[in-house]
């Protein structure tokens, strides 16, 4: 044993050699975790511009899982937000089938559902508000200094009950307009301001396709999720709807797009659904014959679930996707562990020939992984937090970082470092020490 100290010391530089020789009397007893970690820092110190560019990987990956799952999530909420801000008492019937559209840029729906469906579910005398029957289209508004396409929504007065719609500035569509079929329409908010900018909008005339309208409301602002809000519509009568712009004649009556109703009890959702179904096949004729249902009733807890779910896979697709970057990460960690195995071969010789036992080398090893994994994670932890707060700040999204996205993030670099360091400590844990300490 005096033998191979003597020859250790002879083969190994001055510096190298002072730096081990306090860890003589550890190795008798055991290296403590302190000292690991003090000299895994130091062995990732000495270069560090390679220990940067390894850690890299581990960086851009637990960066890019916190900055989706938070941008992912505060989708979500935004979206299940707007459904909930709309009221999950709502049901909603529409036509089963997709066609072409219409002539004078109708719905693109079958022409399934008509104003006569609507009468007959008023006549049930359900714990319902509405029906509201509506009709509606892609048209374009041209007012004197602006003009813009939105979605023109032929409806009646009890729509804006059912919607809880409130005007900011004049009045909504009333029954008188829907027995006359005035040339009157109102404006959503975000409509009126594209259109009139920060100027008064009631009582100014627009063209709305072929006739002309006269504004006599705008709405209060609703908020907008992407699923046909309020403040990105326009609103006219049913009965002009149906004259003037839609061709909304059919065999069977007066067609609609849809048809929507407020339940007052959430309770009672499920047997109006069911009721409004046994409804709905009886007058399209299918009650007998077993044939699949030609209209769609959804309420928006469906809605709302869907959703849920949807956005959920999707938050976690992102994450997956930004994890591939960690382990990628990992594998650059292992190749740079490997690489230090070779370099550092006559070390870990000496080490053994001092006392060091196959464990304290494999422990030593592993912790300098672990070390690069750590620190491109808290790295990367901060770098991907900086993004979904910057997205807030901006008001673009609500997408706050949530601590479990965090310690999924670090969790999973720790566990990437620890799985792609055990190869290359492994390895040198397992050199002879003669042969290590004649290695060139």
């Amino acid at each position: 044993m005096v033998d191979i100290q003597r020859a250790a010391a002879a083969a190994v530089p001055a510096p190298d050699l002072a730096r081990l020789e306090p860890l003589d009397e550890r190795y008798s007893g055991g290296v403590s975790v302190g000292e690991v970690a003090r000299v895994a820092l130091d062995s990732l110190l000495a270069n560090r511009v390679r220990s940067l560019l390894t850690m890299l990987g581990v960086i851009i990956g637990v960066a890019s899982v916190v900055a989706l799952l938070s941008l992912g999530n505060g989708a979500s909420n935004a979206i299940t937000g707007q459904i909930r801000s709309i009221g999950t008492n709502m049901v909603t019937i529409s036509p089963g089938a997709p066609s072409n559209n219409g002539p004078g840029g109708g719905d693109s729906t079958a022409q399934t559902l008509t104003i006569e469906d609507a009468r007959a579910i008023a006549a049930l005398n359900l714990p319902i508000v509405g029906p509201s029957p509506q009709l509606s289209g892609q048209l374009a508004l041209v007012a004197p200094s602006a003009d813009t396409t939105v979605q023109v929504v032929g409806i009646t007065a009890v729509y804006q009950q059912v919607q809880d719609l409130t005007p900011s500035v004049g009045s909504f569509i009333t029954e008188e307009d829907e027995r006359s079929g005035s040339l009157v329409i109102v404006l959503g908010a975000t409509v009126a301001k594209d259109l009139f900018g920060s100027g008064q909008a009631v009582g100014q005339n627009v063209r709305v396709g072929t006739q002309t309208m006269r504004v006599v409301g705008v709405l209060a602002t609703k908020g907008s999720g992407g699923f046909g809000s309020a403040d990105d519509q326009a609103f006219i009568s049913l009965s002009t709807a149906q004259r003037r712009l839609f061709d909304a004649r059919v065999p069977t009556g007066s067609r609609i797009s849809s048809i929507g109703i407020s339940v007052i009890r959430t309770e009672d959702i499920a047997a109006v659904k069911s009721r409004l179904a046994l409804l709905l096949r009886e007058r399209h004729n299918l009650a007998n014959d077993g044939s699949a249902d030609d209209f769609n009733v959804l309420d928006q807890s469906s809605i709302l679930g869907t959703l849920t779910t949807i956005t959920s896979l999707l938050t976690l697709f992102l994450g997956a996707v930004a994890a591939i970057s960690l382990l990628v990460g990992g594998i650059g960690i292992m190749n740079i562990m490997l690489v230090s195995v070779t370099e550092r071969t006559r070390e870990i010789g000496l080490r053994k020939a001092v006392g060091a036992r196959r464990g304290d080398i494999l422990l030593q090893f592993v912790a300098e992984s672990l070390a690069l994994s750590l620190a491109g994670g808290v790295i990367g932890l901060v770098l991907g937090s900086i993004i979904p707060l910057a997205v807030t700040a901006l008001g673009l999204l609500d997408a706050p970082v949530s601590l479990s996205s965090a310690a999924i993030a670090l969790s999973f670099s720790l566990a990437v470092g620890l799985f792609f360091g055990i190869y290359p400590a492994r390895r040198a844990a397992a050199l002879n020490p003669i042969e290590a300490l004649r290695s060139e």
